[in-house]
């Protein structure tokens, strides 16, 4: 999942000119000060989640922490960032680099978790293709032209009738990149790289903010020209801390990611991850593939790298930033790439988390299709069997989940019973008023449990050491997942099931009114979520003080 908006906020930044400016995501406070997030609304003003309160409230009651290994499924991690190194997990049964299964998990070297996305001769998936296009045509021959009674299907069969349906409308529907779309994305794009060259120039630097853009004076025409067609696309995209080199590559990706979807529509996408990984694919039990490299690079590594800070970056060592929860180690499963990830390698992917001990499962990913749901519905089940609390991003497309589509999911496929150990969270901003929710989030009434910060988020990326602000649910997410395991730290004998419990009951829920992204009405935040709360530390653990833990130490084998 792209950090980056999806296609309606960019067309709607891009089409709005060079004079539009998003004065929603400016905080009325003036500068937001990095980590925000982790603040106190009555102490600070920032609707944040309260964490010094929680951690004075836990001294005050001399509580100490038990570790938790904490599962980071995502597109890798940097292992030697400065914040990062000493809250990594490291496989006690694994002796590094010796080229042996050591714990004889099926895994060999897996020091720092797996690369689901690799293959055994060290290469590695990067860029991957839309789900909705791999369905479309891998069951075209079957579907298309053919007159179907679905009430005569199996249960398999209605199912993957409908999902092609889908994957068809989504190609060649309404809600599909236009041709005319698409060339006004891509002349948009060159725009912005030529104005970002004469930027460099005028500049002096190779790497520059939104803000340094911002401050930019000049007399000369061309430079005006490209600050006006730059500045709307950092401040649209709330990144006027990012530098520009991650900003233009997160547009290109972004341009290159539709225009596969558009090519998709009479091409069968390029099979980047069979190329590679070259396992049998349609056999879940033919799972011993990828290879240990959880970084990969620093394009790869920044969505997790990001992630993985928000969780747990080294509170003690004074530098950088302070993640969320104090004992925690964490796990990288890589199986996300650039493009929607395969069932196969999610559903792995947790079982191999959870194989491994993990007891809480971030999941900052997303895509509109699950042909193989069921493999990944199996694998929650076997989470919950092994006491482990998933926690998923709502996602960033302005969509109402309770009637779209947006995997994966905790309906189980055929029985429409649902995981009881999974929280969905959707995305806030750093003001209170009726622009805290994201404008970018995913929201349901009834699918969605919560939200979280998830704007101008400040944690660790890739390369140098890095620090930086990024946005989407992809970083909402974590920030639940933090708290979850600070909780079961501090209270382990809590089972999933009330960990999720306490982070519902004890959300802070603000006064007013909130925009709904996806209509711009103005609603309660219960009108877009379950609990029409925002989670909070501080009241977490206090709720959590009060209760008895029902943990239940019940195992099942893998497979």
């Amino acid at each position: 999942m792209n950090h980056f908006l999806r296609k309606a906020s960019w067309l709607m930044i891009l089409s709005t000119g060079p004079f539009f400016v998003s004065h929603a995501q400016t905080s009325v406070k003036g500068k937001t000060p990095n980590g925000w997030y982790l603040l106190d609304e009555t102490s600070n003003g920032y609707p944040g989640i309260s964490l010094d309160k929680a951690y004075d409230f836990l001294k005050s009651k001399n509580l100490k922490s038990k570790q938790v290994i904490v599962a980071v499924i995502d597109s890798g991690v940097d292992t030697t960032h400065e914040d990062l190194r000493s809250v990594l997990w490291h496989n006690p049964g694994e002796i590094p680099g010796n080229g042996i299964d050591d714990d004889h998990n099926g895994y060999v070297d897996d020091v720092y978790g797996w690369n689901f996305l690799g293959g055994k001769d060290g290469r590695n998936v990067e860029e991957d293709s839309y789900e909705g296009a791999r369905v479309y045509h891998e069951f075209k021959s079957k579907w298309e032209g053919k007159n179907v009674d679905t009430s005569k299907l199996s249960d398999a069969d209605k199912f993957q009738y409908v999902t092609w349906k889908k994957a068809e409308e989504s190609l060649q529907g309404d809600n599909a990149t236009s041709g005319l779309e698409l060339i006004f994305l891509k002349n948009a794009y060159k725009a912005a790289t030529k104005s970002d060259s004469i930027i460099c120039k005028a500049l002096g630097k190779e790497k520059y903010t939104g803000k340094d853009l911002d401050a930019l004076n000049s007399d000369d025409p061309e430079v005006k020209r490209a600050k006006m067609v730059l500045l709307p696309l950092f401040q649209g995209n709330d990144a006027m801390e990012t530098n520009n080199q991650d900003f233009i590559q997160g547009f290109t990706d972004y341009v290159n990611g539709e225009v596969r979807k558009a090519d998709a529509i009479d091409n069968p996408p390029k099979d980047y991850r069979g190329e590679i990984v070259k396992d049998n694919y349609s056999d879940i039990n033919d799972r011993y593939y990828g290879n240990n490299n959880v970084m990969v690079s620093a394009k790869s590594a920044m969505h997790g790298t990001h992630v993985t800070g928000i969780i747990g970056a080294d509170r003690k060592n004074g530098i950088g930033i302070n993640g969320i929860a104090d004992n925690v180690k964490i796990m990288m499963v890589r199986a996300v790439p650039d493009g929607d990830e395969h069932d196969k390698d999610i559903a792995l992917a947790i079982r191999y988390a959870v194989d491994n001990g993990a007891q809480v499962i971030n999941m900052s990913f997303g895509k509109s299709f699950s042909p193989e749901k069921q493999w990944v519905d199996d694998a929650v089940k076997y989470a919950k069997s092994k006491g482990a609390l998933l926690v998923h991003a709502a996602g960033n497309d302005a969509k109402d989940v309770d009637t779209t589509w947006n995997f994966p999911s905790p309906v189980f496929l055929y029985d429409n019973k649902r995981a009881k150990d999974w929280v969905t969270v959707g995305a806030s901003g750093e003001s209170l008023g009726k622009g805290l929710v994201a404008e970018f989030s995913n929201y349901g009434k009834k699918e969605v449990d919560l939200f979280a910060p998830g704007k101008k988020i400040y944690s660790t990326v890739p390369t140098g050491n890095a620090y930086q602000n990024l946005q989407g649910t992809s970083m909402a997410s974590p920030v639940v997942a933090g708290v979850a395991a600070l909780i079961m730290e501090y209270f382990p004998e809590l089972s999933a099931q009330q960990v999720k419990m306490v982070l519902e009951k004890s959300t802070y829920k603000p006064e007013g009114k909130v925009i709904d992204p996806g209509t711009g009405e103005e609603v309660s935040l219960s009108d877009l979520s379950i609990t029409g709360g925002i989670v909070n530390a501080y009241e977490a653990v206090k709720l959590a003080s009060t209760l008895k833990g029902e943990k239940s130490s019940t195992k099942q084998k893998a497979f």
